[in-house]
């Protein structure tokens, strides 16, 4: 594995500064994040001028009951991706059918798409951009793809916690970073201190090191996976009278409702425990499984092709 020299300007390493390289520290800003998130979005869907979702147009296009059968997604991407071990896609899969018991109109991440964006190195360009990107990390003679995606073998970092995140657009299971909790089988005796954003911001630099450049959306402190997105109004409108085809505001309360009793069950029954213990699907342990997966082109919705 090469040696690693962290870039002035790697946007993760403000953080790790910033928090004075304490585990505890650099989990409260991911959790504070999440909540005040959180704490945001629901003042504004149940603020009585929102205007309702923020549709995704194009997936809204690629899937559900307004599917283009000819229509294509234009963006490609390149991205380092965390698949989550099976425990978690079955909570995941929990959580997405409660989601539906009152919103059947949502959209959801198939199982096996199911991913967290370690990195994005490039999004939004066409394929033959992308097959250039590819081939010049293929090409390097510092960093190997096998040394990125196999460096959370030996850089093992866990997230924990999770909950719904959620605004106007998509609903995420998210996590924070583990500080010093208790572990689960193959991460017992974890050191917490290489944590989760740690791991975000080495990957930054083998990248760069390996001569690509960055242009990450998301350097925010956020460890989260899609869990589903909104396509449509169905069942958010109301159907008749003088108010028809407004939003119903009463079933925005619902979802809103559902989602705090969903993280309410989730931070009794899959955080850390008073006796020490933690229930399966409640870890993640970040490439613990197969190392890093690494995604090219038309990966939006957790397609594309591996590297």
């Amino acid at each position: 594995m090469p040696s690693i020299t962290i870039s002035t300007d790697n946007p993760f390493q403000k953080l790790i500064t910033e928090t004075q390289d304490d585990p505890a520290q650099l989990q409260s800003s991911y959790e504070n994040h999440r909540v005040n998130r959180n704490s945001q979005q629901k003042a504004i869907i149940l603020a009585d001028d929102f205007p309702g979702w923020k549709v995704d147009d194009i997936l809204m296009r690629l899937d559900g009951p307004r599917k283009e059968d000819d229509y294509i997604d234009p963006r490609n991407c390149l991205v380092f991706w965390g698949r989550p071990p099976s425990p978690v896609r079955d909570l995941i899969a929990y959580v997405q059918d409660e989601l539906k018991a009152v919103a059947p109109s949502l959209w959801t991440m198939p199982l096996q798409n199911l991913h967290l964006t370690v990195l994005e190195v490039a999004h939004s360009l066409a394929k033959d951009e992308i097959e250039g990107l590819v081939q010049t990390l293929k090409s390097s003679t510092e960093v190997t793809p096998d040394q990125i995606s196999e460096y959370p073998t030996s850089h093992q970092t866990r997230l924990l916690k999770p909950i719904v995140s959620f605004d106007s657009a998509a609903l995420a299971l998210s996590f924070v970073p583990a500080a010093g909790e208790p572990a689960r089988g193959q991460s017992r005796g974890a050191n917490d201190d290489y944590s989760y954003h740690h791991l975000r911001r080495d990957i930054f630099d083998l990248t760069r090191q390996a001569n690509l450049p960055v242009a990450s959306r998301y350097v925010v402190p956020s460890a989260h996976l899609t869990i589903a997105r909104f396509i449509n109004h169905d069942g958010f409108l109301i159907e008749e009278g003088e108010k028809e085809g407004q939003i119903d505001r009463s079933r925005l309360k619902v979802l809103i409702e559902k989602i705090d009793e969903i993280n309410k069950k989730l931070e009794s029954e899959y955080w850390p425990q008073a006796d020490g213990t933690i229930r399966e699907g409640g870890e993640f342990i970040v490439g613990g499984e197969r190392g890093l997966t690494m995604r090219r082109n038309r990966v939006w919705y957790g397609g594309g092709e591996d590297m």
